[in-house]
């Protein structure tokens, strides 16, 4: 069984959406520390052929708080963002599709931001048609306290896992040899370049999957699922 573990990210870029679906199990993370300046509640767009951000703003709290423990901001206009993506991609081929999809998940009151963040995850998987089963880390029986490439290990082991994929970047974090030393195989996503049409701009990478949706047929996203290499 093949497991991959990240963070809660707010429609996060395609390489998210390619590691959930290349797992067995996918376990996210609630009682991890939230950042501030990370992707958790965050991600960008397409804004006049250039980038832009869009943030779920965050109640005010203490920063050593896991991202369970934090609350969606009393203020966040939800209009108002939902505004913005109408604007944005209105002329999208696919905006009639998948503009109900961003709405709904905009809107959701839940103001955990965990709960608000899976919420958004579980909903565009089942658009995707990614069927890989999730499992919340805290409901795992395990040390929580192990840091790193340990917590790692032994989230695969109480999970039954033989293996283990990660994004590239991981690897100037984990070893295939301390995995393998383990009884885990431990392999690497690559995204292969993935290019589309966006109002006749200059293509701008790696945008949030609703940039991804807005502009392709889910049969396209179905491929660029699968546009991967492991390393």
């Amino acid at each position: 069984m093949t497991l991959a573990i990240m963070q809660p990210y707010f429609m996060p870029y395609i390489g998210y959406w390619q590691l959930l679906a290349a797992a067995d199990v996918f376990i996210l993370y609630d009682n991890i520390q939230y950042t501030k300046k990370g992707w958790i509640n965050r991600n960008r767009f397409l804004l006049n052929g250039g980038d832009s951000l869009f943030t779920v703003p965050v109640k005010k709290d203490s920063d050593f708080l896991n991202v369970v423990e934090r609350k969606v901001a009393d203020d966040f206009n939800r209009v108002k963002l939902i505004n913005q993506f109408r604007a944005n991609y209105r002329k999208a081929p696919c905006f009639e599709t998948v503009f109900p999809l961003v709405t709904s998940i905009i809107r959701f009151e839940d103001r955990n931001l965990f709960e608000y963040i899976y919420h958004s995850i579980r909903l565009t998987a089942a658009f995707l048609q990614i069927r890989t089963p999730i499992t919340i880390s805290s409901t795992i029986t395990m040390d929580h306290s192990l840091r790193g490439a340990d917590k790692v290990i032994a989230l695969c082991k109480a999970m039954g896992a033989d293996a283990y994929i990660n994004p590239i970047g991981g690897q100037e974090l984990y070893s295939k040899t301390v995995f393998d030393s383990h009884g885990l195989a431990l392999n690497f996503i690559k995204t292969r370049p993935v290019s589309y049409q966006q109002f006749g701009y200059n293509f701008v990478p790696n945008l949030s999957i609703i940039d991804v949706m807005m502009f392709n047929s889910k049969d396209a996203i179905q491929a660029m699922l699968d546009a991967y290499d492991l390393v």
